[in-house]
């Protein structure tokens, strides 16, 4: 904070000036540089009368390095150090303020701008505070010593850099700032309010900026520069005239983003804010707080070109190590700063170094990216404080474990830190070098190996202290665990990413997950957001159980929303069940359906959810109906499915298999098992995957028969064309035969033993690929209509294994269990000794499983269970004591799973009416709201 206090030491020499007001010429005493501060201490009887002489201890007790270019001198003496080993030429640079005279040795044809990077190393004064006068005209930084006239001996006046000619306005307002911040600070205005300086900075933060990136206007500046430079050397244009023509055109037009971080920076603004947020007084402290909670999510929101957004983070940046060093890591504005510089990186390039130079302090940072040596000490730091946090967690029950913000701003800064160590190694490997051993890079990753470990470590115990509890806890006593774990899953996704970079640490990593599976699967499926990437688990669904991937498949899908406003509406005539529902969902915009489906049937009076799951059903097995010639079923399995070549018949046929996706699709949303399934040649072209000889078995056994039984015959019969087969096969269309052309000429090519596996694989492909991929894209397409984003279809599929699909569709296909569903049962009305519920648990005991079904059906409208059995339900079931006579059957309100029950007298009275209700004509059409 060097800079913060020199500021802080600096007395104005105008006592009459504004309170918010500085000189536009800084004087050199402001600044704490190694030259002012000899200055300050010198002896006041000194012969030189003001003029401090500096001794050869006092130079060596500064900052000057052994070879800097210059001479120190005063009238009295002079201290000499060579520049360069043949000098073209010297020349003397007066200060401002008289006391002193530099000495210096450049050759004629070094820029000014090199004159300046050689008085900032003696008298630290920032480049951008410093110009020089020579004749009575400001020199121009990218002129040489050689343009600008300068004569051996010569005497050149260094002043506070002129600013006219810059974007006066934005540097009087930021002057205005940090004198005021500074003054504050100083006591020199205890009745000022500090809210003053909120002021100042919102005026900075409403200049007007740059909103778009034009590479013209980025390099307007620097051409109109060399422009000038050559008008003024062909016309001999004086240079304060033409400065000020400059002056009036810059400060006409909006600053670009680079210009308004250097300005802000070069102005010492970030140092005099966290300055006035370390005042002990708490108005100094709230008033800065705001200040830098404002900038830094201003300063954010800029967009811009790759250049420019570095600008901005540097500027974060800054804010970030001065308060890195003033402050505990606790500190909230702090983490505000690191977390808002991690957000930029995504659009940063982080580098070895910095590309682009801006001199401040004596420093010079490159700006087309930000160094990676910048970077890494903030992931060090939150990877420390999770290494911590993941500890705490374990030994302690209370703990609420890693937060959300350091786990976030873990991600931050590792992702671009990970982007940066794997284009550096893969250079270095197409080099020849050793992978992660080459400099500079060997440090950050030990480091980060280290960090991995540290990590991974907590992680797996913490995974165990997870599995111990859902193994011995109640289900009320977990929850209170669950915000502790509710930031495992996130870290374990960073630490996979890191695994990836280390030899067998992938391997390391797995095989924790392997041994923690029941933790993982639970933190999945309690944690696991829609708005999180997922698919790191994908590479090895052998961690997970059949829960947690119907978790992660079932995130693809839009939430269903409770509010019946949002829903898409639909009235249905039962007789008219199929082109009805189709007229309703295909001709729906696939935004509308995203929120869920609200139904009714015509002349009906019940709605809600249960009518929804029945026209689930019932749609379903209209659209799965053979009669229908959209899909076919599998021979050796009458539940699977696969799209039927024959549909063309119908003129609409591909506008139904896309309504045909929509509906699959809302079913898998709405979590309503339908009773079919999709056969695995539909599954995996739904998937995106290969489909070989094997995986047609159940779609076709009589194709799939023949194809093994050609590659299993005699290769010498095979070549004596025994077989009599070309590459062709014959297929019916609309009632006709005809031969289609596996390949071209394929009439005339002959099946033999070195052929007849691609023979194979072409007739494998026409008849389950080729003849039905317009019906596949169709039906792929109205499933991706429903999906939250259209392009996680496959991802969908690949969280899946088949299996899963069918247990999420069809549901259990096992028979009902009576101890389960009585286990699941609550009464009202009833207590579960009453002769009535005795005498209904026999009877349904005794009902065969298709009455059993239809029961469930009528009392519920979910006709197949899912996996878990009445477990994997969205409620318990009901059982109510009616109010009617004992001659009436018993109603339902299924989407209460309530099943309403008169007192009937007797068993055999029971027996008679539920047995009238588990007919499948009454029970798939009787019920009410």
């Amino acid at each position: 904070m060097s800079s913060v206090g020199t500021t802080t030491t600096a007395t104005p020499t105008n006592q009459h000036f504004h309170f918010d007001r500085l000189p536009s010429k800084r004087k050199l005493e402001d600044y704490d540089s190694p030259f002012s501060r000899i200055r300050k201490n010198s002896n006041s009887n000194s012969s030189c009368k003001g003029k401090s002489v500096i001794d050869d201890h006092e130079l060596e007790s500064s900052s000057i390095g052994d070879g800097d270019n210059h001479i120190l001198q005063g009238e009295s003496s002079t201290v000499k150090c060579d520049l360069m080993e043949s000098p073209q030429l010297q020349f003397f640079v007066r200060l401002f303020s008289g006391g002193k005279t530099l000495v210096l040795r450049a050759n004629l044809d070094d820029t000014v701008e090199m004159v300046h990077q050689k008085i900032l190393k003696v008298t630290g004064i920032p480049v951008m505070e410093q110009g020089l006068i020579y004749q009575g005209k400001q020199l121009q930084w990218e002129r040489t010593l050689k343009e600008c006239g300068i004569q051996n001996d010569a005497g050149l006046q260094l002043v506070g850099r002129m600013r006219s000619t810059d974007h006066p306005r934005a540097w009087r307002v930021i002057n205005d700032l940090v004198s005021l911040i500074c003054r504050i600070c100083r006591k020199e205005l205890p009745f000022v309010d500090p809210c003053v300086v909120k002021i100042k900075l919102d005026q900075f933060m409403a200049l007007p900026v740059d909103k778009g990136y034009n590479p013209a206007s980025l390099l307007y500046k620097y051409e109109r520069k060399k422009a000038n430079i050559k008008k003024k050397a062909t016309l001999n244009i004086d240079d304060e005239e033409e400065e000020d023509g400059d002056d009036e055109d810059e400060d006409s037009g909006s600053i670009n983003k680079r210009d308004y971080c250097r300005i802000f920076m070069d102005a010492c603004a970030p140092q005099g804010l966290v300055m006035l947020y370390l005042s002990k007084e708490k108005r100094n402290q709230e008033c800065a707080e705001d200040c830098i909670r404002s900038f830094v999510d201003f300063v954010k929101d800029l967009e811009g070109s790759g250049i420019e957004r570095a600008y901005c983070a540097t500027m974060v940046l800054e804010l970030c190590e001065l308060l890195k060093k003033m402050v505990t890591e606790d500190d909230l504005v702090y983490i505000h700063c690191r977390s808002t510089l991690g957000s930029m990186l995504g659009k940063v390039i982080v580098g070895s170094g910095h590309e682009g130079v801006h001199s401040h302090g004596g420093f010079e940072r490159k700006m087309y990216g930000i160094a990676i040596g910048d970077v890494f000490p903030f992931l060090k730091e939150v990877g420390e404080r999770l290494v911590k946090d993941l500890k705490l967690s374990v030994e302690s029950d209370a703990s609420i474990g890693p937060l959300h913000r350091d786990v976030r701003d873990f991600s931050a800064f590792l992702q671009p830190v990970l982007c940066f160590i794997g284009r550096e190694l893969s250079a270095a490997a197409n080099s020849g070098k050793v992978k992660g051993r080459t400099n500079p890079l060997a440090n950050e990753v030990d480091l980060l190996f280290c960090l991995f470990n540290d990590l991974l470590g907590g992680i797996d115990k913490c995974l165990k202290k997870v599995e111990l509890c859902l193994s011995v806890k109640k289900k009320k006593d977990v929850e209170v665990y669950l915000i502790g774990w509710s930031q495992y899953l996130a870290v374990l996704k960073e630490l996979h990413s890191v695994s990836l970079l280390y030899p067998g640490s992938e391997d390391q990593f797995w095989t924790t997950m392997r041994q923690n599976r029941k933790a993982v699967c639970g933190l999945i499926i309690k944690h696991a957001k829609r708005a999180e990437d997922n698919s790191w688990l994908l590479k090895h669904k052998d961690v997970l159980d059949f829960e947690s991937r119907r978790h992660l498949a079932l995130l693809v899908f839009p939430e269903v929303r409770e509010d019946y406003d949002e829903l898409h509406e639909m009235l249905i005539d039962r007789s008219n069940l199929l082109a009805e529902s189709f007229e309703y969902i295909s001709q729906a915009k696939p935004s509308s359906l995203h929120a869920g489906l609200f139904m009714e049937f015509k002349n009906e009076e019940a709605t809600g959810p249960g009518v929804l799951r029945e026209w689930f059903c019932l749609v379903c097995q209209a659209i799965f109906d053979p009669q229908n010639a959209l899909f076919v079923s599998c021979p050796l399995d009458r539940r699977r499915f696969f799209p039927s070549s024959a549909s063309k018949i119908h003129p609409l046929h591909l506008r139904y298999f896309q309504f045909s996706g929509r509906v699959i699709a809302l079913a898998l949303m709405h979590k309503v098992q339908v009773g079919i399934v999709l056969d695995r040649v539909f599954f995996l072209q739904l998937s995106g995957r290969h489909i070989s000889m094997e995986d047609i078995r159940d779609a076709d056994p009589f194709i799939y028969s023949s194809c093994k039984q050609i590659l299993e015959m005699d290769a010498d019969f095979v070549d004596s064309d025994g077989l009599g087969l070309t590459f062709s096969t014959e297929v019916e269309e609309l009632g006709t035969r005809k031969v289609v052309e596996l390949c071209a000429g394929g009439k005339g090519i002959s099946v033999n033993s070195k052929n007849r596996k691609a023979y194979v694989d072409l007739i494998v492909q026409h008849h389950f690929v080729s003849s039905i991929s317009e019906q596949v894209s169709y039906f792929a397409q109205g499933f991706a209509d429903i999906l939250a984003e259209g392009k996680h279809r496959e991802s969908l599929f690949e969280y899946l294994e088949l299996g899963d699909l069918d247990w999420m569709l069809h549901g259990s296909g096992s028979d009902i269990s009576i101890e389960d569903w009585k286990s699941h049962t609550d009464y009202h009305g009833y207590r579960k000794t009453d002769p009535q519920i005795v005498w209904f648990w026999e009877v349904v005991g005794q009902l065969n499983a298709d009455q059993k079904r239809t029961l469930l059906f009528f009392w519920t409208s979910v006709k197949y269970l899912p996996i878990e059995g009445f477990r994997g339900l969205a409620s318990r079931v009901y059982i109510y004591k009616s109010l009617d006579s004992q001659d009436c059957l018993p109603s339902s309100h299924t989407c209460f799973f309530r099943l309403c029950i008169p007192p009937y007298p007797s068993k055999a009275v029971m027996q008679e009416r539920l047995l009238v209700i588990t007919q499948e004509h009454v029970g798939c059409s009787f019920g009410t709201w």
